[in-house]
């Protein structure tokens, strides 16, 4: 999952940064306003956690102009505004969610996985496709009853198909939420990661829960009967 952090004091943004890569998240950051509202309009990303008070734009600006242009992203705002007036302005303004700072870390880490389960309509922490499990908070995989482990990247592939479970996902989608810019190569390399997550999920002779749909993408269900 990739997340836009816009906020210009620098060390909450390294911080919030660091936290939410610890966490498995792919994350790009930007201090001003102009250089957010740029990144949010030019990338696909799951959360925007979005400062108010920022040189250039500020953020009341920028979530307007999101929602004007349909962007359907999650905007999480963070701000030291902590007026009931000011929250209120905001989501009604199309804000998702509004934290005040100062805030825990695990507390903004907490509402992304809340956000991304509601864009999935997920309400349990724990997921679970057939005999599968993964526990986000723990960041484990466990194949009937049997620990699997993964490589931090293998893990947000299968996270980011288990969020979309029993839904065709292109590849183009899985390369831009999954791996990190600049690796190099192509979208290619989902397709070699597909490989390494089946072979592990597989082990034991369990049935593939990973299926390929020929010139769509993958999908993560239950196996045919």
């Amino acid at each position: 999952m990739r997340l836009l952090i816009i906020e210009d004091h620098a060390p909450l943004r390294e911080g919030l940064c660091q936290f939410l890569r610890e966490a498995g998240f792919l994350v790009d950051s930007q201090s001003t306003g102009d250089e957010g509202l740029w990144a949010a309009e030019g990338g696909e990303y799951d959360v925007v956690l979005l400062d108010l008070m920022l040189p250039g734009l500020d953020g009341t600006t920028i979530l307007r102009r999101l929602r004007a242009m349909e962007n359907p992203v999650h905007i999480l705002v963070i701000s030291a505004r902590d007026g009931l007036e000011d929250r209120l302005e905001m989501l009604d303004a199309g804000a998702d969610d509004y934290l005040v700072k100062p805030f825990p870390l695990a507390e903004a880490l907490a509402r992304v996985r809340a956000l991304l389960r509601r864009s999935y309509v997920k309400k349990n922490p724990m997921m679970r496709v057939d005999d599968l499990e993964i526990d986000p908070l723990r960041r484990t995989v466990n194949r009937g009853g049997r620990q699997v482990d993964l490589t931090a990247l293998e893990y947000r592939l299968l996270e980011y198909l288990c969020y979309r479970a029993g839904e065709v996902v292109p590849r183009s989608d899985i390369w831009e939420r999954v791996f990190e810019d600049g690796m190099g190569g192509s979208s290619n390399a989902v397709d070699v990661y597909i490989g390494y997550l089946r072979k592990k999920l597989n082990a034991g002779d369990f049935p593939d829960l990973i299926h390929t749909r020929r010139g769509q993408g993958y999908v993560l269900e239950s196996p045919p009967p």
